[in-house]
Order: C-alpha cells, then sequence, then structure tokens
C-alpha cells in the first residue's frame, strides 16, 4: 500500500473506530442503569456485552492505528500480527464474564426473582437496537471505501448486539407481561453461551494469523490466476500466503525459460508484480526467480506445481 493510498484509507477507518468506541461508552452508561434498576439477568448480560463491545472497539482503534505505523527496522513486516495478540486478550475476558453470568443465571434458576419496571428495560433496549443500527450503517459505508479488515470485524461484532439486546426486550415480557419468572435466568444463560461462541470464533481467527495459516482455497486461486497471465512464464511452486492484521503476504517461485537473460527475466517478474499491484493492492508480493525445470528440494509440499489448471493448454496454445 503506498502512503497516498494509507493516507486516504486510515482517516475514515480511525473515524469508524472512534465511532465505535463513543457508541459503546454510551450503551454501556445506558445499559448499567437498566441493569441495576430493572434487576434483570438478561440485561446484565447484555452490560457485559456492550463493556466487550467497548473493550473490542478500543482494540479495533488501537489496530487500525497501528496498521498505519510503517515497517521498521526490528519489525520488517509490520506490526500486524499485534491485533491477534490483542485479541486473544479480549478472549479471556470474554470467557470470564460468560462464566460469571452464566453462574449468576444458574443461580437465579434455583430461586427466580421477578424483575421490576418491564417498559424501562425494554426501551433502554429499543434505543440500544436503533443506535447500533445507525453505527451498523455507518460502519458499512465506511467499509465500502477502504476495505478495513477491522471495521469489518467491529461491524459482525456489532450485529449480535442486535440480537443481544431483542433477546433481553423477549425475556423482558415472558418475565412481567407472561409471569415467566425463569425467561430472565434462561436468556441469560443463553447469552452467556453466545458470548463463549463468539470468543471462540474470535481465538481461532486469531490463532490462524499468529499460526501463519494459508488464505482460503479461492482467494489463493484468484491470485494465481493473476500471476500466471504473463507471457513467458513456464510455472510456479512454492506458493505461500499469510495474513497478518490487515495485511495479506503471497511469496512463490517463478519460472522462466533458462535462455534469458537476466534483464530479461527482470522485466517478467516486473510484469507479473504489476498485474498482481493491479488485482490485489495490498498485497506484499515476495517472487523468487527460477529457470524452468530448477528444483530446489525434495520436499514434495514445497516443490508442488500450483499453476493454474488451464496454464498448459495456453502455454501449448
Amino acid at each position: 500500500m503506498t502512503h497516498d493510498e494509507r493516507r486516504r484509507i486510515i482517516p475514515h477507518a480511525t473515524r469508524a473506530a472512534l465511532a465505535s468506541v463513543a457508541m459503546a461508552t454510551f450503551l454501556l452508561a445506558l445499559k448499567g442503569f437498566a441493569a441495576w434498576h430493572t434487576g434483570s439477568i438478561a440485561m446484565l448480560g447484555s452490560l457485559a456485552d456492550t463493556a466487550l463491545d467497548l473493550l473490542a472497539s478500543l482494540v479495533t482503534l488501537y489496530g487500525v492505528r497501528l496498521a498505519a505505523t510503517p515497517a521498521d527496522h526490528d519489525h520488517r513486516f509490520g506490526h500486524g500480527k499485534a491485533e491477534a495478540l490483542a485479541a486473544l486478550f479480549q478472549v479471556a475476558l470474554i470467557t470470564a464474564s460468560a462464566a460469571g453470568i452464566g453462574w449468576r443465571a444458574i443461580q437465579a434458576l434455583g430461586a427466580p426473582n421477578a424483575t421490576t419496571d418491564a417498559e424501562f428495560g425494554i426501551g433502554v433496549s429499543v434505543i440500544a437496537i436503533l443506535a447500533t443500527i445507525v453505527l451498523l450503517a455507518y460502519q458499512r459505508m465506511v467499509i465500502r471505501r477502504t476495505g478495513s479488515v477491522a471495521i469489518l470485524a467491529d461491524n459482525v461484532h456489532y450485529q449480535s448486539d442486535v440480537l443481544l439486546n431483542g433477546s433481553v426486550i423477549a425475556a423482558l415480557v415472558l418475565d412481567q407481561y407472561l409471569g415467566w419468572h425463569g425467561a430472565d435466568a434462561i436468556f441469560g444463560i443463553a447469552i452467556a453461551a453466545w458470548l463463549l461462541w463468539g470468543a471462540f470464533q474470535a481465538s481461532s481467527t486469531a490463532i490462524d494469523q499468529l499460526m501463519d495459516k494459508e488464505w482460503p482455497d479461492d482467494q489463493r486461486a484468484a491470485f494465481l490466476d493473476v500471476a500466471a497471465r504473463q507471457p513467458g512464464l513456464r510455472g510456479i511452486h512454492d506458493f505461500r500466503t499469510r495474513r497478518s492484521g490487515s495485511h495479506d503476504f503471497a511469496q512463490f517461485h517463478m519460472e522462466v525459460a533458462r535462455d534469458l537473460t537476466v534483464a530479461e527475466a527482470h522485466d517478467l517478474v516486473e510484469g507479473v508484480e504489476r498485474n498482481l499491484k493491479r488485482a490485489f493492492p495490498k498485497v506484499e508480493v515476495l517472487i523468487h526467480l527460477d529457470p524452468e525445470g530448477h528444483v530446489d528440494t525434495d520436499n514434495p509440499l514445497v516443490e508442488a506445481d500450483v499453476t493454474p489448471h488451464w496454464f498448459g493448454k495456453r502455454v501449448g496454445h
């Protein structure tokens, strides 16, 4: 990503992250008072989720700002993995909060207590839903403009808030209007389970980044399809990919005819790099040049030919 591209993208993403922080802070104060006023465990669960939303938004803000920091002498590949480390810390907090909410809800099942002032709790939840919908709309606009992965993840996280606030409304209605006093505790357990599922998903994504998991197959295929269309290219092997924060890395060995000069081979490499830059502007590419038929190692995983299936037909034609 060029300096000009980064300068255009980061302000939008930063503003979206700041909007998430402001929204989470507002909802945290509102739901805190509502949980105390109504005594609802479901509202307490929603409060805990909002507190985690605030943490997630702060992590997103940190990640977006860190993404704007260029690589330095000690971090030649940038600082993207800091997002994954922060996410694992967040997962630990989510798990602890879910366990606490679940335990309190289980205790309440044995001695259910009626909640109070359902109208107030429902009103707070409706306000939270409307406010979250506004934030989601703004985030989607920013995602369309910037393609920010961090804001996209935050957007997905806030989508779950709409469901959680809806469950709070259902719990209060069942508890106070229909007399089912155990509903509040049951919804509290459901919210705790939802938080644990979210923690599991977040941990999986973070661990995948830390372990340098390969791109999805469809993304790998699309990348190779662009790379292989360079005239003069004889094959591609040892294709490796990884993701670090919002930045992608790809490297591969590119085979060319043995009788080319260094300058001619270099021109072919630059042609591939230009094509990939146009199609995948946010991917950092490293290409190693090999003469056709050269074998570096007997490792079959490394040496596997990954050239698209149509490549041989096109070359033969």
